[in-house]
């Protein structure tokens, strides 16, 4: 809270009241730094500006997650209707509305129970992109039951389950496999000036040492692994497998070996044939002359003539 005061009388200051401290900046690798301003300096922008307020509502909490990691504080965000993380609050029309009133009708729609005042002021910034926008931030510190009695109110409010699709808690924690928690939360879509004014809140408020924010910034821009070799891991690291061509490699072998054994075969047969005696001559010739009589029989049947034909040829009788 005196982080919180101190801001709001450092924006309230007019330019020729003297030297003005600097401003605090987030100063954290990764992270696009924003033009800061005084509250007073934004006021003086011309009507060609346009201005944002949002809110961020914390509480302490005290509990510890599986009983070892403590939560320390509890951030309410939103999920917006686009799919994009952000704060309660939105657009205010400076020719009706101070910056405090139109941010309290926005949180009126969307919470539906809170109230936040000039001393609530944290910051401005000046957006990056072709819009011409101031981006004023709030911080309120509540108890935990408050903060907890605000969730519930924002279930029943008019843009629930419309503009805004629920309230989500920032976990500030880092788990020990260094992305469970604050780092995994941050590789979420945000919208506009969300994720910086998130960081810096956590800095400027003390929440979160500023080398845990740098750790957590650090660890969602680290180039995630394939899957292939996270299942790898998974399984002993197991061996890639082969390619096709290397697969096809043993049986081609294995083809050309059947071959050559068949080879020698006929080469050793051939040569046990030429050593018979002559009298196996004999045989030999006799089975060349069984072998060429069927061939003879068929030349001499007539063309044309089938299986039928064939069929009618007389059976010779056995001799005795």
């Amino acid at each position: 809270m005196a982080a919180m005061g101190a801001m709001a009388a450092v924006g309230a200051l007019p330019a020729g009241a003297g030297a003005l401290p600097p401003l605090p900046t987030l100063g954290v690798p990764g992270v696009p730094e924003l033009k800061p301003l005084t509250r007073y300096e934004a006021m003086r922008l011309g009507p060609g500006w346009s201005h944002s307020c949002h809110a961020m509502l914390y509480a302490p909490n005290p509990g510890m997650l599986f009983g070892r990691i403590p939560l320390r504080y509890a951030v309410l965000m939103q999920m917006r209707f686009d799919g994009l993380l952000g704060f309660p609050g939105g657009f205010v029309d400076r020719r009706y509305w101070s910056l405090e009133d139109g941010l309290n009708r926005v949180l009126g729609l969307g919470l539906g129970c809170v109230r936040l005042t000039e001393a609530d002021y944290l910051c401005s910034h000046l957006t990056e992109g072709p819009h011409r926008v101031v981006a004023h931030f709030y911080a309120r510190q509540l108890t935990l039951e408050e903060l907890h009695t605000i969730e519930i109110s924002a279930v029943h409010s008019r843009d629930h389950g419309l503009e805004v699709m629920g309230m989500v808690r920032v976990p500030l924690y880092t788990q020990k496999d260094r992305m469970g928690g604050l780092p995994n939360f941050l590789g979420n879509s945000f919208v506009g000036t969300a994720k910086f004014q998130l960081l810096f809140a956590l800095k400027i408020l003390n929440m979160v040492p500023e080398e845990k924010l740098a750790e957590a910034v650090a660890a969602t821009q680290k180039p995630k692994k394939p899957a292939v070799d996270q299942a790898a891991g998974a399984t002993g690291n197991a061996p890639a497998a082969k390619p096709a061509n290397e697969l096809a490699a043993p049986a081609k072998t294995g083809n050309e070996l059947a071959d050559r054994a068949e080879n020698q075969a006929a080469a050793q047969a051939a040569a046990e044939a030429a050593e018979q005696p002559a009298a196996g001559l004999e045989s030999g010739a006799v089975a060349e002359q069984l072998a060429a009589a069927p061939a003879a029989v068929a030349a001499e049947q007539p063309a044309g003539l089938g299986a039928d034909a064939v069929a009618e040829q007389p059976v010779a009788e056995p001799m005795e």
